[in-house]
């Protein structure tokens, strides 16, 4: 159940629509359940607007299976899973109705993707072409979590002036999150041109020096622009979060 879910049920509830005894199921289902292997969360969506995401790398077909078997049969109807081998997928694919994988991104998504409901639109931008899988994670995770994505790709300092060619839309964006290897130099870049904050994913893209995405760490930690945050190395998935919470905040009275 997700906290919008629980929202409505207690609103019901409230206005005499729904029953006591709905109220008290919804609260007696166990906060999560032991597969053994796992301990699936099953009451993450109460608490942070959004459901367990499954990460893929290290966990077989069966248990992965496990796993969103467990969750759909609590009601979950929307599922990503994230770092997912192509092989794993075809497995999968087979297991499940309304399975979508994104191979560039090595992305999974059970369900049908939300209507946006955020605050506007979320920017995901690289510094290079060979940064487009970490940015479709992120991008695809916005997506999921509810938001309106427009990517930009390719527009690294090298040449800034296709930089300058997206200002407008950049100006747009509620948060930018900018993706890139080599010296990490475009957050900064962007930073310095729009009013929202800007999230920086350094990826293990570079020749030797770039020591695999730490040269573009340090580089982004080290940014001179203000309203940079930096999340670890080719963490597309962590930066598209933390972007998602931002775009969903309401101003209070």
């Amino acid at each position: 159940m997700t906290q919008a879910e629980l929202e409505k049920l207690l609103t019901d509830f409230k206005s005499g629509n729904a029953d006591i005894s709905e109220v008290i199921q919804a609260f007696q289902k166990s906060p999560f359940e032991d597969l053994g292997f796992a301990k699936v969360d099953l009451h993450r969506g109460i608490r942070t607007r959004s459901a367990e995401v499954i990460y893929g790398q290290g966990k077989s077909s069966a248990q992965i299976e496990s796993i969103v078997t467990t969750m759909l049969a609590h009601g979950e109807s929307r599922i990503l899973i994230t770092r997912l081998a192509e092989n794993t997928a075809d497995v999968l694919a087979a297991k499940f109705e309304h399975f979508t994988y994104h191979p560039n991104a090595h992305v999974a998504i059970i369900g049908d993707m939300p209507t946006p409901d955020g605050n506007g639109p979320v920017i995901v931008a690289t510094g290079g072409t060979t940064d487009i899988p970490v940015a479709e994670e992120a991008a695809l995770t916005l997506e999921y979590l509810g938001n309106s994505v427009i990517r930009i790709f390719d527009i690294g300092i090298a040449g800034l002036h296709r930089v300058l060619k997206y200002l407008d839309t950049l100006c747009t964006a509620q948060v930018i999150v900018a993706v890139a290897g080599m010296e990490g130099a475009l957050p900064s870049v962007l930073a310095g041109l729009v009013s929202c904050p800007v999230i920086a994913v350094p990826t293990s893209v570079g020749y030797g020096a770039s020591f695999h995405g730490v040269t573009a760490l340090l580089a982004m930690l080290n940014s001179c622009a203000s309203g940079v945050s930096v999340v670890n190395i080719d963490n597309g998935f962590g930066a598209a979060f933390q972007a998602s919470e931002i775009n969903h905040l309401k101003i209070k009275p």
